[in-house]
């Protein structure tokens, strides 16, 4: 989350908009932040600065929330509850990390978590492999996807989370003629918004299931809308849920020996000095999350600065989320244009990872590239003009982020205000205590809703 999303969220899969989110350690805008407890193979291991962090096993437990006395967590209803959680594919991108933070959250006060990649590679790579032992280290049981043991599982949970559109298709492939069964227990968790997810062969089960929940009001809108409009059907009882950040990463951002570590740190290795502006975009390198033009906008904010004399420290643009290992076109793209533009000193590509909160406390400024303004849900997150900056979508957003990098790399009074404000917003609504409270509406809905059914 929140995968998202400010750090929270995955949140807002709508068209692609720009955000610029100011942060202070902590800012407000997509899911990437939401899971910090272990790291992936990357150029900064920071490891040796996470003493502070907890150390889990298969047993549950609970984590006090940053500021609050310790009350009872809204989720220990679903205590020895049956939970299966299936996702499309297992990667660092923001569905399915979204949904391991759920089987964290649901293992924290004991419900019993069983977890389906419907998509799994048939030969496991890095990333399924760490993410897999860390879901099983956590106490969340791996089951394969097709197979009797899923079917079973399916038929004896207490609730089914389909995570994004695209798990809708596992249903017909296992399940076949016992999906009625399943359908009134199952909460469809989407996050979607381009158009070849409006698929019947996705969703045509979506208005038979016990309830959707969907990450912003405006992509719950759009969902209502297309799915009416374009598939003739019509969407269930839709519950809007914005997500929140770990309480992991809240300890960090509370702690300020730990920030200045990690920023140090980062800094060293990415060559980079203290008084340096970074900017950085924290996301898997794809197509739709904008990573190129955000390069392009920080080309022209060099342009900007040269032409107007200005005189600033250097300022560098972080790319968080690169996988060369993949040889990727568009990511031999991203670096061909760095190269072209002769401006290789001054933007930097990180490796995937899972742990992102020594990045947020190494940049000044957070970009959220792929989403934002009126055509996203990134507005219900970000105030603009106090704890963030909005931006039109697309290429006709380059240049206004353009000129917004070079004002936020001018005014560090305004900068810092910004933080401030946005890290303010966070611990008033987006907590992980504060998403707990939310979820668990959500899932007390949908328990009531299968238990009806069962009696009828």
């Amino acid at each position: 989350m929140a995968k998202h999303s400010s750090v929270a969220m995955a949140l807002f899969r709508k068209r692609w908009l720009t955000v610029v989110a100011l942060l202070v350690m902590v800012s407000v805008t997509t899911a990437i932040a939401f899971i910090v407890r272990a790291s992936l193979e990357s150029s900064c291991d920071c490891r040796l600065y996470t003493t502070n962090q907890k150390r889990y096993n298969s047993s549950p437990e609970s984590a006090k929330p940053i500021g609050v006395a310790v009350t009872q967590n809204p989720l220990s209803f679903m205590k020895s509850r049956l939970v299966l959680l299936v996702s499309h594919e297992l990667s660092l991108s923001g569905g399915p990390l979204l949904l391991m933070e759920l089987a964290f959250l649901l293992r924290g006060v004991g419900a019993e978590v069983c977890w389906i990649t419907n998509q799994r590679p048939s030969e496991t790579n890095n990333v399924v492999y760490s993410l897999e032992h860390k879901m099983l280290h956590r106490g969340v049981q791996v089951v394969s996807a097709k197979g009797q043991e899923a079917i079973d599982t399916a038929l004896k949970a207490d609730l089914v989370v389909l995570n994004t559109a695209v798990a809708g298709k596992w249903l017909d492939a296992v399940l076949k003629e016992q999906v009625p069964q399943v359908l009134p227990k199952v909460l469809w968790w989407i996050h979607e918004m381009r158009g070849h997810y409006f698929s019947l062969d996705y969703v045509k089960h979506l208005p038979y299931v016990a309830g959707a929940m969907i990450d912003s009001h405006v992509t719950a809108e759009y969902w209502k809308n297309r799915t009416q409009e374009r598939l003739r059907i019509k969407m269930p009882k839709t519950h809007v849920v914005h997500l929140g950040n770990s309480n992991e990463l809240m300890e960090i951002a509370e702690d300020s020996v730990a920030k200045r570590i990690l920023r140090e740190h980062v800094r060293e290795s990415l060559g980079v000095r203290n008084e340096d502006i970074l900017f950085s975009l924290i996301n898997s390198v794809t197509r739709g999350k904008g990573q190129d033009l955000f390069l392009r906008s920080f080309y022209e904010s060099l342009q900007i600065i040269q032409e107007r004399k200005l005189q600033l420290p250097s300022i560098h643009a972080v790319v968080v989320g690169s996988d060369m290992t993949s040889h990727s076109k568009f990511e031999t793209e991203l670096r061909n244009f760095v190269i072209s533009r002769k401006i290789q000193n001054y933007v930097h590509f990180v490796n995937k990872t899972l742990t992102v909160a020594p990045y947020l406390a190494a940049v000044d400024v957070l970009v959220q590239n792929s989403q934002g303004t009126a055509a996203g849900g990134t507005q219900e997150i970000v105030t603009n003009g106090t704890t963030g900056l909005l931006h039109p979508v697309g290429k006709e957003g380059i240049m206004p982020l353009a000129k917004n990098i070079v004002r936020l790399a001018t005014h560090v009074e305004r900068r810092l205000t910004m933080g401030k404000k946005g890290y303010e917003k966070v611990k008033e609504t987006f907590l992980e205590r504060h998403m707990e409270e939310r979820i668990a509406g959500v899932l007390k809905d949908v328990l009531q809703k299968a238990m009806e059914h069962q009696r009828t």
